[in-house]
């Protein structure tokens, strides 16, 4: 059997994947249905976003073992509702040990909520937003390799994208988070090649 390009495992099933979710069921399964795959859901678009904040400092792993926790706790991230929170909610979540209680990401999660509708009410969605930001071949590697991806961990147009949010009062939205937003949301693809999802998923296309 051939050697494997860096970057990547072949698991006990036999299919080779990105090396990053060997380990954990957790990992291979969301690696498997969910990374990479485009998202047009405004209420996926935006658990997301929030998720890769809470992440910060943290593995993804712990915050996908705790997404049914978060989704409870955010009521499905539904950020109409989640606008309408207030100190009280703040504390209830506080309290909450299914998430990952740190008030200054749960107070963005909230404050991020009321700057999501004023997205929507602009460009009738959330979706219709990010999807302008799907980057130009230009910035795109011929080849999505290991050592191609190590010098992407953020790029012109995660920045671009990270400053006009923080413009509008976002916050958690550094653009090497932006950038993780943007592949696990499907805005680039950047399962490695010969990752067995890679020709699965149709390339992006702006909105």
């Amino acid at each position: 059997m051939p050697r494997l390009a860096k970057g990547l495992v072949r698991g006990d099933d036999g299919l080779t994947r990105c090396a990053w979710c060997a380990g954990a069921p957790d990992y291979i399964a969301y690696h498997d249905r969910e990374w990479g795959q485009p998202v047009r859901d405004d209420f996926r678009l935006f658990e997301k976003i929030c998720l890769e904040g809470f992440q910060s400092g943290l593995s993804w792993l712990t915050i996908l073992r705790k997404r049914e926790g978060f989704r409870n706790a955010f009521v499905g991230f539904d950020y109409h509702r989640i606008a309408r929170f207030n100190q009280r909610s703040v504390e209830r979540l506080l309290a909450d040990a299914s998430i990952v209680r740190h008030r200054g990401k749960i107070e963005s999660t909230i404050h991020n909520a009321r700057q999501a509708i004023e997205l929507e009410g602009e460009h009738g969605s959330l979706s219709a937003f990010f999807w302008q930001y799907v980057p130009p071949k230009s910035e795109r590697p011929r080849r999505v390799t290991h050592g191609a991806l190590k010098s992407l961990a953020k790029t012109s147009t995660s920045t671009a994208l990270s400053k006009e949010l923080k413009r509008r009062g976002w916050s958690f939205v550094g653009p090497t988070t932006i950038y993780a937003f943007m592949q696990a949301m499907g805005l680039v693809n950047d399962h490695l090649e010969g990752c067995f999802i890679r020709d699965r998923i149709a390339q992006p296309l702006r909105a």
